[in-house]
């Protein structure tokens, strides 16, 4: 799902540029495929069974190698998470995250001003903030009982390239594909990761159900880049 935004100036001493952004998705989105907008993955999960809180994690830029510096942050770039609350696939809550200056900050959860292809960074509802981490994580909890986090991580995605492309189309005389034991190609490649562990009471009552009964947020991700 794509979506464009506008940021405004505001939240203290937090500039933010005014200028129209693009969305993206990984892969799905040529003009952002590869790039800090790059969307690599999205988990949205109770952290225990019967717990009253969700957790989001959405991994950006997929494409930072280990061994080498880690990924940056793009501060024009926003991140919004959205939750569709009675089922019309249309965001009725949004939690945004952008940062600046070594901190990522975070915006919502709130009904935004509008939905669809335009919306604004929501400074008059900050959430809080946290320092991004490096090689040791930092989290801060808010008063509300809010989990920031904002760094590089471990790519969760398992994936033999190799093994994967020799079933496509295996050797005459070798199918080493099927049977032998598969290798995480990517072993070792970090993405640039945003965590919120968030009380369900600020985001509203989950409307949607799974395929057992049990009720579940309708949720997903856009990244937004400044023109």
């Amino acid at each position: 799902m794509k979506k464009t935004t506008k940021f405004f100036t505001g939240f203290g001493l937090l500039a933010l540029a005014t200028g129209i952004f693009v969305a993206a998705d990984h892969i799905d989105a040529p003009a952002s495929m590869g790039t800090t907008a790059d969307i690599a993955d999205y988990f949205a999960f109770e952290p225990t069974m019967g717990s009253d809180n969700t957790v989001f994690i959405v991994d950006l830029q997929s494409n930072v190698v280990d061994g080498l510096a880690y990924g940056t942050f793009d501060e024009d770039v926003l991140t919004e998470i959205n939750i569709d609350l009675d089922g019309d696939f249309t965001e009725d809550m949004v939690i945004q995250a952008i940062p600046r200056d070594g901190r990522m900050y975070f915006f919502g959860p709130v009904t935004p001003d509008q939905t669809g292809l335009n919306s604004q960074v929501l400074v008059d509802s900050p959430l809080g903030d946290v320092e991004i981490s490096a090689t040791s994580a930092i989290t801060e909890t808010t008063s509300e009982g809010v989990s920031l986090f904002a760094g590089p991580r471990q790519d969760p995605f398992f994936f033999d390239f190799f093994r994967f492309n020799e079933v496509l189309a295996p050797s005459p005389m070798d199918n080493s594909g099927f049977n032998v034991p598969g290798e995480d190609t990517f072993d070792g490649a970090n993405t640039m990761s945003i965590a919120i562990e968030i009380p369900n009471s600020m985001i509203g009552e989950a409307t949607g159900t799974n395929v057992i009964g049990l009720p579940v947020y309708k949720t997903w991700i856009t990244t937004n880049r400044k023109q």
